[in-house]
């Protein structure tokens, strides 16, 4: 069974930091990209970062690049999105799902599998 768990989320004010974890398991890791999305009340889910775990590719959408890293540990078959200077606009539900490849990373409707989700708050 493919599963996605993401943990990490929490309350934070404007300026502060979180690290979020997605532990993949029912799938072989490497064969696919994991990006992160997220959606905010009444938004449309937007995409956010991806990384190929295998080739240690990574992608970013603009109004994150430099605030957000990803990383792996393919040995755990962890991702890690480490979330920097948190801004209010960034409070959502954060989701981390697989994609066959970090080409199609941007557009979800190519992804796979979903994980549960994490809640972001970042208080002003």
């Amino acid at each position: 069974e493919v599963q996605l768990v993401e943990s990490g989320g929490g309350l934070v004010q404007a300026g502060g930091s979180l690290k979020l974890t997605c532990t993949a398991s029912g799938f072989t890791f490497d064969d696919y990209a994991l990006g992160w999305y997220r959606q905010a009340p009444g938004k449309e889910r937007e995409f956010v970062a991806c990384i190929s775990p295998a080739v240690n590719m990574t992608s970013y959408v603009y109004f994150v690049e430099g605030r957000f890293t990803l990383s792996s540990d393919n040995a755990k078959n962890t991702v890690y999105l480490q979330m920097n200077d948190l801004q209010p606009e960034d409070t959502a539900g954060y989701y981390c799902g697989a994609v066959p490849s970090h080409y199609y990373c941007s557009d979800d409707i190519f992804v796979r599998a979903w994980g549960q989700g994490t809640q972001v708050t970042v208080s002003s």
